[in-house]
């Protein structure tokens, strides 16, 4: 049985998708799934929020062993073998990380150059094109996984691409300005074109024994991030591109008609909005912990505290949310 892979992606940078996808991990582990967290952005930051610095220099320092991405692709990428057997880091017992490396860009020429070899019945193509399903589902087999989140870098290359086929859904994490709604715009008929060209291939699998991803990318919905304002941006402004998200979101990647009448407060593709909880971030970062398990130890006293409870309500509520939408588990 296939474990569901569910990505957080957009093409625009710094819209919160790593804190997302991070905390979702932690409050999932919470409710008692067995979480992969899976980190396909080169830039490994959600590496960098699970891990210390010292630990991380180990696991990147030991590079005999299968125990990043880039290293479980490595035989494919120097034309020696198949995708290896994952080595995943155990952060909590029921929660797994998938550890990112930046090297991970160096298999983007790879996945570039392999994608117009599938349309020709190429079987390495096709398994590298695939690799990282593969490797997904493996991590979730030797986890015993019952969802895998995976976090993506802000871009629509090679990388992504592979990526996002591997997955079963897509959760768009957005801010209200202009760059995100633009970034919107690129996002929605890209993975259209990306799905469509999927379909076209695996009608050209070269042979019978290898699994590969169906494609499906499925829209979830949007969580919207509402930053803290900024004194250089007029509030009414912030409003006025709060309020073209849904009907942007509905024509750009659901690929449906505008509807003149669907406010953001009533829109069902509103997966959540979540403010900016910029005083818990630095107290998180430090603690290596989810803003919402921060403790008094941890700095978190007077308004920070509420702050705390606040974020563990907002956490809580969006996981399922998504649970129920994804059907990863029950939520009655």
């Amino acid at each position: 049985m296939n474990i569901p892979i569910i990505a957080f992606f957009n093409n625009k940078a710094g819209v919160g998708k790593t804190s997302l996808v991070y905390h979702l991990a932690w409050m999932y582990n919470h409710l008692g799934l067995r979480v992969v967290a899976a980190d396909l952005d080169p830039q490994a930051n959600l590496t960098a929020a699970f891990l210390d610095e010292d630990r991380l220099e180990e696991i990147w320092e030991d590079n005999s062993q299968p125990n990043t991405v880039f290293r479980c692709v490595q035989p494919l990428v120097r034309g020696i073998g198949d995708i290896a057997s994952p080595q995943l880091e155990l952060i909590e017992d029921n929660l797994a990380l998938l550890v990112g490396d930046l090297l991970l860009s160096g298999f983007e020429d790879n996945l570039s150059s392999e994608w117009p070899g599938c349309m020709d019945r190429k079987e390495r193509s096709f398994r590298v094109i695939s690799a990282f399903w593969r490797l997904l589902q493996y991590t979730a087999e030797s986890h015993q996984a019952d969802v895998i989140l995976t976090d993506l870098g802000p871009n629509l290359g090679a990388i992504n691409r592979a990526a996002l086929i591997a997955t079963n859904y897509v959760v768009v994490p957005i801010a209200p300005d202009l760059f995100s709604l633009q970034g919107l715009k690129n996002l929605g008929p890209t993975l259209r074109r990306w799905r469509q060209e999927w379909q076209e291939r695996l009608e050209k699998k070269p042979v019978s024994d290898l699994q590969l991803p169906s494609g499906q990318m499925q829209p979830v919905g949007y969580v919207l991030l509402q930053h803290s304002v900024r004194l250089d941006r007029p509030v009414k402004a912030y409003q006025r591109w709060m309020n073209r998200i849904p009907n942007i979101y509905r024509q750009a990647v659901l690929g449906e008609a505008e509807n003149p009448e669907l406010a953001l407060s009533h829109d069902p593709n509103c997966l959540a909005l979540l403010k900016h909880y910029q005083s818990l971030m630095p107290l998180a970062q430090e603690a290596h912990k989810p803003m919402f398990a921060l403790k008094p130890a941890d700095g978190a006293i007077g308004a920070h505290l509420q702050a705390v409870q606040n974020a563990y309500k907002d956490f809580h509520s969006l996981a399922l949310k998504i649970a129920e939408l994804t059907q990863i588990m029950k939520t009655d």
